[in-house]
């Protein structure tokens, strides 16, 4: 579970972790009121759950009062689903560097990275100059131990009283990283201002979900999701994926799910949504198949290799949710596995074509989402 900026910050700053000042606003009203409460100039910055806000031109400097209205009116009009804006004091920056804490799942043990470049992609950095980033292993039953942290600051290159306060700063995030259950603790940039300071310009923290239960008020809101679909399937526990495309898949296991988003897409198809239908999640045929039409798909294409998770229930599912839910889509079925052949029966009576293989099951689905596309764009014209 990922959790926006203004969150992860109100975590860091109990830790003891210097944070800009700031409001949250929830409209361009609030937005205007906060920027004049914090003073010019400030910082807008959307509170979306995505990388490279910056570059995306969600992270937005304003220098008076009419500027942060216009500024977050467009913001929250944009097609990026914003709800909330930090409003935060600009920093006087001397310099920046980058440090993080996250999981080796390989060695079982805690890694701190850190670079003398705050701000950059460190993805990028790490593919194109590795030996910039540097890395501190930690075992997780000893913990980051005072000299280990300030040898990271010594190794960034900082001196005297700032290498002081940058250690400090890491034992704080090490405390984060833990008493969270955190797979990711960041900050990029940590701001060195110019006055001598130390403060988390931007923070990222993630929590494990396995831990959530240990993390009390962490349920993931409707913020949390790029969709409404895909916060209703988390709420029913479906695994679910947002894509932009037009066909919605119901697949059972996410191998097949890979290789049929693959296949699609060398046909010339794009996905609009992935909802697993398989594990505990078979018998929900009738809200599966209601989380994929809320995407308005050309075609729902349903591919599933059942076991455990049986055929023949899953095609009496897809029998009931056509009857109740009336697609206007077609639907394209792939259903192999345990009780195939009363599986084809059900799906023959529902007026489906039952289909046995997957790569022909594709190619039908992508054809036919290509000549709703057509329709649709020569219905266009006439109207």
């Amino acid at each position: 579970m990922k959790l926006h900026e203004h969150e992860a910050k109100d975590v860091f700053a109990k830790a003891g972790i210097p944070v800009p000042r700031s409001l949250l606003a929830a409209d361009a009203e609030g937005a205007a009121r906060a920027a004049v409460a914090i003073g010019f100039p400030c910082v807008l910055k959307a509170q979306v759950l995505r990388g490279g806000r910056g570059k995306a031109g969600l992270i937005k400097l304003v220098k008076s009062e009419g500027e942060a209205r216009e500024v977050a009116a467009s913001l929250f009009a944009g097609p990026h689903e914003v709800r909330k804006l930090l409003v935060e004091e600009a920093v006087a920056i001397d310099r920046e560097v980058y440090l993080s804490i996250t999981v080796d799942p390989a060695s079982a043990e805690a890694v701190v990275l850190a670079c003398a470049e705050g701000g950059v992609e460190i993805e990028e950095l790490a593919a194109r100059a590795p030996g910039k980033i540097l890395r501190e292993r930690v075992r997780l039953t000893e913990g980051l131990l005072p000299y280990r942290a300030r040898n990271v600051a010594y190794a960034l290159g900082l001196e005297g009283d700032i290498a002081k306060k940058v250690a400090s700063l890491l034992e704080a995030l090490w405390r984060v990283f833990r008493a969270n259950d955190a797979e990711l603790a960041e900050i990029n940039p940590l701001f060195i201002t110019k006055s001598g300071g130390v403060v988390a310009g931007d923070g990222k923290l993630s929590i494990d979900d396995n831990a959530l239960f240990r993390q009390a008020g962490r349920e993931p809101g409707r913020d949390y999701y790029d969709s409404d679909a895909a916060f209703e399937a988390a709420a029913e526990g479906i695994p679910y994926l947002q894509f932009d495309g037009d066909i919605s898949l119901m697949c059972a296991g996410a191998g097949l799910t890979t290789v049929v988003y693959d296949l699609i897409v060398d046909e010339g198809g794009s996905v609009a949504n992935y909802l697993e239908f398989g594990g505990p999640n078979y018998k929900k045929a009738v809200r599966a198949m209601e989380l994929c039409l809320k995407n308005k798909p050309k075609v729902i294409l349903i591919v599933t290799f059942g076991t455990i998770a049986r055929a023949d229930i899953m095609a009496e599912g897809i029998t009931e949710a056509i009857l109740k839910l009336k697609p206007s889509c077609p639907i394209v079925a792939c259903i192999r596995g345990t009780g195939e052949e009363k599986a084809v029966e059900m799906l023959r009576a529902a007026g489906l074509e039952p289909l046995f293989d997957t790569e022909e099951a594709v190619r039908k689905a992508v054809t036919l989402a290509g000549a709703a596309r057509v329709a649709g764009a020569a219905k266009g014209a006439v109207e």
